[in-house]
């Protein structure tokens, strides 16, 4: 899954903050001055004609019921007595609504979006077009009368919509959809005249025209400048140059994007969570860990208690007997391709994974909305004034260009190549000396073999295994571990406040970070830990739920942290893999970054306003300290036990780094090269009708080139479920992975450089690390940020070295 859920992956509205209730001005005169006996006509009026009228409106003429007692006897009985308690709902009972602090996270229901969104519009609209009459009659407007109106305006829509938006990811039903596909397309129309208002526009380019020749450098006008930058840009891109027919077209693509982008993430959750196989013989699990038989017997056990009948026994779980039932879900598949030793249950689990929300998928196959997405953004971008997609979408990037895109992927495909095929040699010379028979004679592994074969060579060459790893990696001590490493080099505390929030699952926790300088609360965030198949969408990934502003009175940011991580299982806490382990720290950088931003200017503060190329530079320099001794040590200690991991054991880890580096570099390039064609190159309207390169062709195409070791079977439909790029922020960005890699691998260097024992200089770089890149957010261009940090642009050589490709 993407790592941020922002704005763009949301379909939320560009700017990053929000506002509104709804009032009738007209209906409020009528009640402030009006007579009983109009006020009793203008009742007769509506609840004949059936005029609709918004619940603010009609608080308001309840209010006045005590006025006249013929009013309140026969009106207020038809109108009244069934309106008030709506108006209320939207108002005040409304747990959606209620935005003074966090969500009301235990109260939300899905029932409470659709008439909270709609009250919210409404006003929304009234005020924007009030503040639009104000920015056209004034020929010089002072910055304040500006963006920080736009943001007041729009934040209490942007806090609604947010909550429903993150509850539509982590607790989603069938009522929540619906209401969340219905408010949807409102919402991105409302913001969509934010992004296309001449006024607006004309304000900005004003302001940015009077800064021309001042001197005054200091951050507070860096992050007004920015923010007038970006929001003009993203206005350009946002259709405000169109006219006629050409705009109105526009937005209906806008609106679709919004629907198929939604769209397309269901169809994967629910094709996910459709599959399960049940195993009954045991010998089908010989020499697969406990750890995953649990979950498995665990799994089975919880989907008969959730069908079972009133009353109906279930039997309890058995790990060793079984039965077992394996999903989709990554804490579940991984497993099973890693450990299952018959060929044919891989085979048939990877296909499945492998073909979600395919052709096979009936009414969840994506295909179709892949090529309409396709069709949707070329055209999109041609309206613009761009060749293709891809180039529209860097506009607002760090890369300069495809080609500069390109040229970083082939050189580190020239190292990263030969090595996988090497790596991928030796894996299968294992598997054809230890397989027996029907591996003797292949020439080449199936894919659902590569992935067994690949544990059982790191097993024989580290001589340890995942699973003996997992005591020692226990979700309590890790957090402990990795709050302490941020306190050792960010010099912030992390301390647990659960229950001062309300959370959306039992399992979710609350944190706070403190200065340790001053004691002030600096910050908060959410994590929810594991994975639930059930209602909560595969990969992890950060999002804000309140972002710093000035404009706002917000001074403490509030971050969701979501992961998939494998959950408790009987008695035993969360036993994670080393994997979900840089999976929690590479979301808490993404975290760290929102939370400890100093700027003060909403829509550049923390990750707001950065590069998307660049907003990964944070959480990837975060995994890298899963490999330092204090920090690991922090953590891994054996949770029964208590004994610390074994020096042996760590060096291994250490060795394992880069342990198929090369086909996991080829892997992240080959998807970052595809996204890249299909969006610059590829002709969706041609493929669709069978006249050019299908999505599939192009898949191979890039494949041959980047993965010509591991080329992908005809029925590989990965594409189906590539929701980064078909319904997240990563659309002709995927290639962001590995160039902002290139600055996080340089940024960890900086500590390497000092001496990663030599505490006082780790502390030092730790302090510049925080004052630059976690500070600065949107409000600096990254190059700027890097080279304050670093002193220099960032270099590759740190990269290729980490990655064992130098």
């Amino acid at each position: 899954g993407g790592c941020i859920r922002t704005k763009k992956s949301e379909q939320r509205p560009r700017f990053q903050s929000f506002a509104v209730r709804r009032i009738t001005v007209i209906t409020s005169f009528l009640v402030r001055c009006c007579s009983c006996h109009q006020l009793r006509y203008y009742y007769f009026v509506i609840e004949t004609m059936k005029l609709h009228l918004t619940p603010a409106a009609l608080a308001l003429m309840a209010s006045c019921a005590v006025r006249a007692s013929a009013f309140t006897s026969r009106f207020a009985n038809r109108v009244i007595a069934r309106s008030t308690s709506r108006a209320m709902s939207t108002m005040v009972e409304n747990p959606i609504l209620q935005q003074e602090g966090l969500p009301k996270f235990e109260s939300i229901e899905a029932e409470h979006v659709t008439p909270a969104v709609e009250s919210l519009l409404e006003k929304l609209e009234k005020d924007f077009e009030a503040l639009e009459s104000k920015l056209a009659s004034k020929e010089a407007p002072e910055y304040d009368e500006v963006l920080p109106e736009v943001e007041r305006m729009q934040f209490p829509l942007g806090f609604t919509w947010g909550v429903a938006s993150h509850l539509n990811g982590v607790k989603n039903s069938d009522e929540l959809r619906e209401a969340y596909e219905a408010s949807q397309g409102k919402v991105v129309q409302a913001m969509t005249k934010f992004s296309q208002s001449k006024p607006l526009y004309d304000a900005l380019s004003a302001l940015e025209k009077s800064w021309e020749g001042v001197t005054d450098d200091s951050f507070t006008m860096q992050q007004k400048r920015r923010a007038v930058e970006n929001s003009l840009r993203g206005m350009t891109l946002g259709g405000v140059g169109l006219e006629g027919e050409e705009k109105e077209r526009f937005n209906e693509m806008k609106m679709r994007l919004a629907s198929l982008s939604t769209k397309f993430s269901n169809n994967v959750l629910d094709d996910t969570k459709g599959f399960s196989l049940t195993i009954e013989d045991p010998a089908k699990m010989e020499g697969v860990p406990e750890s995953a038989k649990a979950l498995w017997a665990q799994s089975h056990t919880q989907y008969l208690k959730s069908n079972a009948k009133e009353g109906e026994e279930v039997p309890e779980m058995n790990t060793e007997a079984g039965p077992w039932r394996i999903t989709l879900d990554v804490p579940s598949y991984l497993p099973a391709m890693s450990h299952l030793p018959d060929r044919d249950i891989r085979e048939q689990v990877y296909k499945a994974y492998l073909q979600r929300a395919s052709e096979k998928s009936g009414d969840k196959n994506n295909i179709p909305l892949i090529y309409e997405i396709l069709k949707i953004k070329a055209e999109m971008a041609k309206m613009l004034g761009y060749k293709n997609y891809a180039e529209l979408s860097l506009a607002s990037k760090m890369a300069p260009s495809v080609d500069a895109v390109t040229e970083l992927t082939d050189l580190m495909a020239e190292k990263a190549v030969p090595a996988a095929k090497k790596e991928l040699e030796e894996i299968c010379a294992l598997a054809k000396e230890k397989g027996g028979e029907q591996y003797a004679d292949m020439d080449k592994l199936a894919p659902w073999d590569v992935t067994f074969w690949s544990e059982r060579l790191k097993e024989s060459k580290f001589d340890m295994t995942d699973e003996e790893l997992r005591p020692y990696f226990a979700l309590p001590a890790v957090l402990d571990g990795m709050f302490g490493l941020i306190d050792r080099i960010f010099n912030i505390s992390v301390k647990a406040a659960d229950g001062e929030a309300e959370v959306w699952d039992k399992d979710v926790r609350f944190f706070k970070l403190y200065d340790n300088d001053t004691g002030k609360h600096v910050a908060s965030f959410y994590l929810d830990p594991y994975s639930r198949p059930a209602n909560k969408r595969g990969g992890a990934w950060m999002a804000d739920c309140i972002g710093k502003s000035e404009a706002l009175n917000r001074d403490v940011p509030v971050a969701y942290l979501t992961c998939n991580g494998s959950p408790p299982v009987g008695d035993k806490p969360s036993l994670m893999t080393f994997r979900e382990v840089e999976t929690l720290f590479h979301e808490t950088g993404h975290g760290l970054q929102h939370m400890l931003t100093t700027a003060s200017v909403g829509d550049v503060a923390g990750i707001n306003g950065v590069e998307w190329d660049a907003v990964e530079l944070p959480s990837q320099f975060m995994e890298n300290w899963c490999y330092d001794r204090p920090t690991v040590y922090g953590f891994a200690k054996h949770w029964e036990t208590g004994e610390p991991l074994p020096e042996e054991k760590f060096q291994k880890l250490c060795d394992q780094k880069v342990f198929n580096a090369g086909m996991t570099s080829c892997r992240q390039l080959y998807f970052g090269q595809m996204d890249m064609e299909l969006h610059c190159n590829f002709d969706p309207v041609a493929g669709e009708k069978g006249e050019g390169k299908t999505i599939f062709d192009v898949q191979r195409e890039v494949a041959s080139k980047y993965v010509p070791h591991a080329m992908p079977l005809d029925e590989d439909r990965f594409l189906c479920a590539f929701s980064h790029i078909f319904a997240g922020g990563y659309s002709a960005g995927y290639y962001s992975y590995k160039w902002a890699e290139v600055m996080s691998a340089d940024a960890f260097a900086a500590f390497e450089d000092v001496g990663l024992d030599n505490e006082d200089e780790v502390k030092r770089v730790g302090k510049s690390f925080r004052d630059t890149v976690l500070s600065l957010g949107g409000a600096v261009p990254p190059m700027e940020v890097f080279k304050q940090f670093r002193g220099r642009e960032p270099s590759p050589e740190a990269l290729l070295r980490h990655s064992g490709l130098a």
